[in-house]
Order: C-alpha cells, then structure tokens, then sequence
C-alpha cells in the first residue's frame, strides 16, 4: 500500500515528534481509531523496512526501537479486531451490521476518492479475508490484463451506484482473487459468482470462502467467454481482458439483456467500450477510474 511516509523517511526529526505524540495519547488505541492505526503504521513502515534504502534509522537507534514498540502494539489491536470481524463473519451477522462495525471503526461509505490505488480500507479487508494469494498465477494469452484487485472502496461504490440488493446475483467476470464477490456478498447479502480462468486464484478465492463460511458466495474456473451467465443481474468487470475476448464476452452480456433488464458495472478503460453499446445505457459519463454503471434498455 503506497503511504505518505515514504516522503518522510529522511527526516527523523518527524518521526521522533510522531511517536512521541502516540506514546502518550491513548486516545490512538481505541478500538475507533483502526483507521488512524492503519495510515500510522504506513507511514512507520518507512523508517522500519529494511529494504529501504533511503531508511535513516540503525535498528540499534532507540528511536527505531520506539518506532518497533509503537508499531506492535498498533498491529496487535488491529489483528484483535480483524479476528473479531472474522468471528463476526462465521456466525452469520447480518450485512446491515457489518457496516454499521466499519462506521465504528472510522469509515464513511460516501463517493470514494477516484484512482485506482489502495488505501487503508484495503489494509482492513487484508486482514479479516486473509486471502491467500498464490505465487503460481499465470496470465492466459495477450488479450487478458495483468490481475489487479478492486479497490475496496470501489467495490463499496459498486454497490451503492449498482444498487446492489440480497435479491441480486453478482457475477465478476474476472474475479481473480475474489475481492468483489466476497465483500460485495457481505455487505449485502446478495447471492455472488467469480468467473475466473486461472486456477489457482479460483483455489484461493474458494479457501477463503470456505473459512469464512460464506454461503452464498461461489467460484468458476472457466473462461468468461463459455460461462454460464443466466442467473446474474447485475455484472461486473474491472478490465479483465481487451480485444476479441472482450467483444466475446459483451455479446454473451447483450443475449442476456435481450431475455431481462441486466446492470453491467465497469472500472478501467472498459468502461469506454461498455458505454459504446447501444443496448446499454448510463445516468452519467463512463469513468475509468470510478465505477459506472450501464443498464440494458427494457425491451
């Protein structure tokens, strides 16, 4: 995760005034302030990543010893708290209240800041899904993109502009990990499906669900372009593939919506090519960098 505290790496000036202020405000340790932990102990991961070479911190310096203590003791609440998430989880709570913990912990679900970086928020889903990214992935042939998970806040914009419901089924076709099936099918309850070509993303994205015990969250390993798409309502793609394999896939969406009023939700320069389909239509310019929202025309 890029932080702010890459620029402050040189001066430890800085950093002494930051643990400093830390080390005697308790109000820091409150299970409120997860947020403000997480963009904290970004900005530490500069002066204490020993692979940086502009680091200016010696571990025998007791300023990077400070450092170290202070940033346990964040990363213990925070694992406490991402546990109980989890426990949360596997005990069924109800959507509704999933989000009403987020806004305890610090965060607002209002319109997300545009880019496709992540932020702290990814830092949190990192920790409660624990997904397993494996080291084996392969890119399958020139049109499919390089993998890049959602942003989290994007997938919570999904949600809000594609109006998703517990009456919906979600279908990410190019699911990848499964960042956007999982979390959507969370916050929701909405029935959700990854469509994803590479094994062993759909191994990991499936591992997760099953420790999670999300139920109605399930996994495809095959190739969007011979996927089932019968039971979606609402469709996502994060640029996934280009060319000929996305053309496939937007004529299989378009038989779709010929049968019933379908959404397709787009993030990446996708969008430009979802918002040239005269079947689809959109509230608003298509956004590479935010999600948009298309509708099929009611027939």
């Amino acid at each position: 995760m890029a932080g702010v505290g890459s620029s402050l790496a040189m001066d430890t000036s800085a950093l002494h005034r930051l643990i400093s202020l830390f080390e005697v405000d308790s109000s820091l340790f409150k299970a409120g302030q997860l947020k403000r932990r997480i963009q904290l102990l970004d900005e530490l991961d500069a002066y204490l990543d020993d692979n940086n070479e502009e680091n200016a911190l010696a571990v025998e310096d007791p300023l990077y010893k400070r450092a170290l203590a202070l940033q346990g003791r964040m990363e213990a609440l925070n694992s406490n708290i991402y546990l109980k998430l989890r426990d949360s989880i596997l005990r069924g709570a109800h959507p509704a209240m999933l989000r009403r913990w987020l806004r305890l912990y610090g965060y607002e679900f209002s319109s997300p800041a545009p880019g496709l970086g992540y932020d702290d928020l990814d830092e949190l889903m990192s920790g409660v899904l624990q997904l397993r990214e494996p080291v084996n992935a392969a890119i399958h042939g020139p049109e499919m993109v390089f993998y890049q998970p959602t942003p989290a806040r994007h997938i919570v914009d999904l949600i809000d502009v594609g109006g998703l419901s517990e009456t919906d089924v979600l279908v990410d076709l190019g699911a990848g990990l499964g960042h956007v099936p999982i979390l959507a099918s969370m916050l929701t309850g909405c029935r959700a499906i990854g469509v994803e070509l590479e094994r062993a993303y759909v191994e990991s994205a499936r591992d997760c669900v099953g420790r999670l015990a999300l139920k109605r969250v399930a996994f495809v390993q095959q190739d969007a372009r011979e996927a089932d798409l019968s039971a979606g309502s609402v469709f996502y793609l994060y640029t996934p593939f280009t060319g000929t394999t996305l053309s496939a896939v937007v004529a299989k969406l378009k038989k779709e919506a010929e049968k019933r009023v379908i959404r397709v939700c787009t993030l990446g320069p996708c969008a430009q090519v979802i918002a040239g389909q005269t079947w689809l239509t959109s509230s608003e310019s298509p956004h590479a960098d935010r999600i948009t929202c298309f509708h099929s025309r009611a027939r």
